[in-house]
């Protein structure tokens, strides 16, 4: 990409537009995955088979994006061997820890606490990327930004349910599952210094998801119900992680880490949105879901407000 396409993709609004359709896509993944278990008959106890569907949908995505990357070059598109090990530390990160301890932690605590904690990979992303790898500052205005999104998030979950807080076991694992998909954003944008994001994102989903299907597998996950409508649910749940990964991965090529992860707290507010309108559950989204947009927003606002304030920071 050149100096044209790198100046166009810092712009504040192009930013706010692709991260934003991101989460919109990604919001759209918890009921998909709900309709999945359901055509492909997974059972709510059944980790191995959903880590292996889990696999199926990342693998495919991989090669989707590697692929769609293909044709855009008009070249296949294929690591260096240099690349490999930086691959592989992305797939570890953001694919196997992150949705295998997600998954069995999700198994151990509810849906709305778990929504809730793992909305924390906003916070560990702009930790790592300024405290670990020096990518940028950190700043009161930042910390402001990230405290004033979560309370949104914790807002629209809990919507006057009174759900207890304290943490427990599966919350301890989707605590870590947040934490390596926060690592995962500064590597990606530390690694697309020297490689194509587009190039990483394939490859790593690749590698992860074929992780994830041949482990599932010998723990005895199974999927024996195969429909058309099944296919067509896995597809677009591919789609959904090729698509997003991907825009993703070359908007933190090109922005602050922060710039960008502070969208992710607009994840949660989209899935509850797209649950209550796909699988009629929460009720209305109502003036709680109103509320809690307002300080997501409020929070992405506060930190593009100092990154556009301060050009000179890096």
């Amino acid at each position: 990409m050149g100096t044209k396409t790198e100046k166009i993709l810092q712009k504040g609004w192009v930013v706010s537009l692709l991260a934003t359709f991101c989460c919109l896509l990604w919001g759209s993944a918890f009921p998909s995955i709900k309709v999945g278990y359901e055509w492909f008959r997974i059972g709510s106890s059944d980790t191995a088979a959903q880590i292996l569907f889990a696999g199926m949908r990342f693998a495919l995505a991989g090669v989707l994006v590697i692929l769609l990357g293909s044709l855009l070059q008009r070249e296949f598109l294929r690591p260096r061997l240099s690349s490999l090990p930086r691959i592989g530390k992305i797939c570890l990160m953001q694919t196997v820890i992150q949705y295998f301890f997600f998954y069995v932690g999700l198994a151990h605590t509810t849906g709305v606490k778990g929504s809730i904690v793992e909305s924390s990979n906003v916070f560990f992303a702009i930790l790592f990327s300024s405290l670990l790898f020096r990518q940028e500052k950190m700043s009161g205005k930042k910390l402001l930004g990230c405290i004033v999104g979560f309370a949104g998030v914790v807002l629209v979950n809990l919507g006057g349910g009174g759900e207890d807080l304290r943490l427990q076991s599966g919350d301890i694992y989707i605590l870590i599952s947040a934490a390596a998909y926060g690592m995962s954003s500064v590597l990606i944008k530390k690694y697309s210094q020297w490689e194509n994001p587009v190039m990483l994102s394939g490859y790593q989903f690749l590698a992860g998801g074929l992780l994830m299907m041949a482990g599932a597998f010998a723990a005895g996950g199974r999927i024996t119900v195969f429909t058309p409508a099944g296919g067509a649910i896995l597809l677009y749940m591919a789609l959904i992680s090729a698509v997003a990964y991907t825009l993703w991965g070359v908007l933190l090529k090109y922005n602050p880490v922060s710039r960008v992860s502070i969208f992710g707290f607009t994840n949660p507010v989209f899935g509850v949105l797209l649950s209550a309108l796909i699988l009629h559950e929460g009720g209305s989204f109502g003036m709680t879901g109103v509320a809690a947009l307002v300080l997501v927003c409020a929070g992405i606002f506060i930190v593009n407000y100092e990154r556009q304030g301060k050009k000179t920071e890096s």
